[in-house]
């Protein structure tokens, strides 16, 4: 059995080994890492052999930290072990890669959805819906482009309502507030002022990762995409993407454990924004922007277009184009009982004012 892991941002891990028993047997970690002292494979090797083939990620990574401590502290390596660009939850991962217990990125193929320009609130809904056809088995991996007129402030599942949004400026500007089902920092939508995906995945995708070590590796794809238009950036925060120039984009996740389990990520990218509305529409406090490091809200964030100069349709193809080209992807249509769900959950939930102000 063999199985690889590319560490984001790191080295190659891939793993060979047999079971024999329901134990794993026969392992070998190779890969481009780099590990100090040598020996320090062999204790690697030696302590994946006889664990159950069950065992989850977590519990691989605590029997080679384990082994490895045991092996210092006995002196059966020289010196204290270095793991340069990987460590042992990435040996883990390409262990359970192996056993296929996880998958990676070629083990799929995804659907790429265009249902048109619809309200914000209809694509808040399709991605619950979404996510649960995933989890329920209906539908594969999915990624979908969000288009839409209607001005909006899309909210994260636990914001404050009333922090986040200034109703009297939304009202003035037209501005309808939708809350969306997974967590994280609000949206200022205006056509054509972001680019904003939506991409569902099974969880076996991010098995063994943390919900830090899944943002990045979700937005991999996200990196190459942009480095297509021109633009270098790298993954900054806990799930933000940024150039040299300033913040580009925004991720946020919902996970389901219902039926097979399922895993939402999307990401907002500034285009065009009118900074000066959304500051007019937007709360941003003070503590929030401490913590980036910057006075003004106008700075935050670095639009793609004055870094592509190039039309929001044509950076859109683009990363389209860079998808298809990473994954196997092909081309879908929602399903009309999808569309219909979708519907009855914008009447019946958001744009609901109970789930809009679920927290005032």
């Amino acid at each position: 059995m063999h199985g690889e892991y590319k560490v984001p941002e790191g080295k190659l891990v891939v793993v060979d080994l047999d079971v024999r028993d329901d134990r794993l047997a026969d392992v070998r970690v190779s890969g481009d890492f780099f590990l100090e002292p040598d020996d320090a494979l062999d204790v690697l090797d030696q302590a994946l052999a006889g664990v159950p083939r069950d065992a989850s990620v977590g519990s691989l990574t605590r029997v080679l930290d384990d082994a490895l401590t045991r092996a210092q502290d006995e002196g059966r390596v020289a010196g204290p072990v270095a793991m340069v660009g990987f460590d042992t939850r990435a040996v883990a991962v390409a262990v359970h890669r192996a056993l296929g217990l996880s998958t990676a990125w070629a083990d799929h193929e995804f659907t790429l959805l265009d249902p048109g320009v619809v309200p914000p609130a209809v694509h808040a809904a399709l991605d619950q819906v979404l996510t649960e056809e995933l989890a329920a088995g209906r539908r594969g991996p999915t990624l979908r482009f969000w288009e839409w007129e209607e001005p909006a402030v899309v909210i994260g599942s636990f914001q404050s309502l009333a922090n986040e949004v200034d109703a009297e400026a939304a009202a003035r500007y037209g501005v309808t507030v939708v809350r969306r089902i997974s967590g994280g920092g609000a949206m200022f939508m205006e056509a054509g002022n972001c680019i904003t995906f939506s991409l569902v995945v099974p969880p076996s995708l991010v098995d063994g990762m943390s919900f830090e070590d899944s943002y990045t590796f979700l937005n991999q794809w996200v990196l190459g995409a942009l480095a297509d238009v021109g633009v270098q950036a790298t993954t900054t925060g806990l799930n933000d993407i940024s150039s040299p120039a300033g913040k580009l984009a925004g991720s946020a996740q919902k996970r389901l454990t219902s039926g097979g389990g399922a895993v939402l990520h999307h990401v907002t990218m500034s285009y065009d924004i009118d900074a000066d509305k959304m500051l007019e529409v937007l709360r941003i406090g003070r503590e929030k922007l401490s913590d980036k490091g910057t006075r003004s809200a106008n700075k935050r964030v670095d639009p793609v277009r004055s870094q592509t100069r190039l039309p929001r349709e044509q950076v859109i193809d683009a990363f389209v184009a860079h998808f298809r080209a990473r994954y196997r992807t092909v081309d879908g249509e929602l399903r009309p009982a999808e569309l219909e769900r979708a519907r009855e959950l914008v009447a019946t939930k958001f744009s609901d004012p109970a789930w809009t102000a679920r927290v005032p």
